[in-house]
Order: structure tokens, then sequence, then C-alpha cells
């Protein structure tokens, strides 16, 4: 099972980026998927998650508001959407895969982490 995170980049505070999670041999439909983000010296954090049909999501205060998590069932994909994004946004971003909610970072899948930067 492998999980591939795209779609980071450069920035400038208040801007917009989509994060697309997409999966390798196998689909993520029926599968639980969260995002999660990391800075240097810091452990990794739960950004937002959504469960299988039906999609329920679910999102950590500091990005309530401002990030959509949600499924694209015909590209297979789960996508997050970011707008309005703050310097303090800049990490690495990770998806992961579980069976179920919740999706923790014991996830038993994950992606290889995509570089987000918000930066004038």
């Amino acid at each position: 099972v492998q999980l591939q995170a795209s779609g980071g980049g450069l920035v400038q505070p208040g801007g917009s980026l989509r994060l697309s999670c997409t999966a390798s041999g196998f689909t993520l439909d029926w599968l639980a998927i969260g995002w999660f983000r990391q800075v240097p010296g810091k452990e990794r954090g739960g950004v937002a998650c959504i469960s299988s049909a039906p999609g329920n999501a679910y999102y950590a205060g500091s990005v309530k508001g401002r990030f959509t998590i949600s499924r694209d069932n015909v590209r297979h994909t789960v996508d997050l959407q970011m707008n309005s994004l703050k310097p303090e946004d800049t990490a690495i971003y990770y998806c992961a895969a579980d069976r179920a909610m919740p999706v923790s970072t014991r996830a038993p899948f994950w992606g290889q982490g995509t570089q987000v930067t918000v930066s004038s």
C-alpha cells in the first residue's frame, strides 16, 4: 500500500494551495484518510481527516474554516484545500490511511510528504 501526497509549494500569506493524496494499486474510497503536518523539531500533528462514505470530516482548531478536506471518487483522491494560508502553516504535509476513523499518527499507511512553505 503506497500513498502519495502532492501539490505543495511556496505561497504568500493569504494564498491558497490544494494538496492531493493518491494511492498506488488500490483505491482510497473505502479508507479513512488523514492529513498531518510536521515541522523540524516538533511532533507530527493532525490537520484534518475524513471517513469513508458518507465522508464525515474533522479539523484541527488551527485550520478550521480555512482548510477543507474532501474526496474525489472519480479521481480516487483525497484533497486538502488550504485557503488563507499563514506562515505558521509552513510544514511538510503527509497523508495517511487507516481502515476506520479516527486516523492518528499510528495509522498503518503513509505517503512521503509534500513541503508547504508560506512566506512573503
